[in-house]
């Protein structure tokens, strides 16, 4: 089991300069990638999200890459015919107009600075190899985290689906004496009402069976139990478990609700009640599972 949730980060040497790619991810429904490249290599945005696919099926996962330091010899440098170009058209507008032009320190600066060439980026054939080698090590840091958060997840999953089971169980106590209780309630009603009718009467015996028969809830247990047991075996195998999951927790859902709906038992209603409760809680908890 994985969580949705990770991050990684990995760096490469490229030309004396150093690529690192950060890797982190959010809960999404979906795989949904972002890519941040530096414009010349955007066409490694293919491979990027190639490598991340082997280890993430869910999320909103975001993957940035930066370059960073200087390269010797390789500093921005002033264009320095541009510079001379641009003083010249300055010196002789002011010329047409008689004025002096009297170029400052700061004015020179100005234009030098617009006029400065920035240090060009390796092509993206060069960049590759280290763009892929951080990637690899930011991948695998992410995907340990993503795993170690997924064990933490299955311990509380395990732990809640205890709990599941335990009112379940409860239930289907309760549910065997339900027909049994209903019997004597009804003696009860006999006697307060002073009706003369023997609880062997035909008439009688047809009431509580036909009450037996529209509170049993033996069906809906088994098939409980048996959501249960899938949903357990899921939660440990490999690959992605978060979508297969949300169908067995509607299923339960499904059953607690018929059982919720037959239930003429107040212990039972509360039984259905803490069960509603505890699910909800697993469905919150599998948002965050790939």
């Amino acid at each position: 089991m994985k969580s949705m949730t990770g991050y990684g980060r990995g760096t490469a040497v490229l030309a004396g300069l150093t690529v690192t790619v950060q890797v982190s991810s959010v809960n999404r429904k979906t795989l949904d990638l972002a890519i941040k490249l530096p414009d010349e290599w955007d066409s490694l945005e293919a491979m990027v999200g190639e490598e991340v696919r082997k280890v993430a099926h869910r999320g909103r996962i975001s993957v940035v890459v930066e370059l960073t330091g200087a390269r010797p010899g390789s500093e921005a440098a002033w264009d320095e015919t541009e510079v001379g170009l641009i003083l010249d058209r300055l010196a002789d507008f002011a010329d047409s107009r008689g004025l002096k032009f009297d170029p400052t320190p700061e004015l020179l600066w100005s234009i030098a600075n617009s006029q400065r060439k920035a240090a060009e980026l390796p092509g993206p054939d060069a960049a590759a190899v280290a763009v892929k080698a951080a990637l690899a090590d930011a991948l695998r840091s992410f995907a340990a985290m993503r795993a170690k958060e997924g064990e933490a997840l299955l311990i509380d999953f395990l732990t809640r689906l205890a709990a599941l089971r335990a009112q379940v169980e409860a239930v289907a106590a309760r549910a065997s004496q339900v027909p049994a209780a209903y019997r004597e309630q009804l003696r009860q009603r006999l006697r307060q009402a002073e009706l003369e009718l023997d609880l062997n009467d035909e008439r009688v015996l047809k009431e509580i069976a036909l009450f037996a028969d529209r509170c049993d809830v033996t069906e809906e247990l088994t098939r409980l139990r048996s959501h249960f047991d899938q949903f357990a075996a899921l939660l440990r195998t490999d690959g992605e478990i978060g979508r297969k999951s949300e169908f067995i927790l509607q299923e339960i859902g499904r059953e607690v609700n018929t059982i919720g709906s037959k239930a003429n038992d107040l212990a039972i209603s509360r039984a259905v009640i803490e069960l509603k409760n505890e699910l909800e809680r697993v469905k919150e908890q599998i948002a965050n599972v790939e």
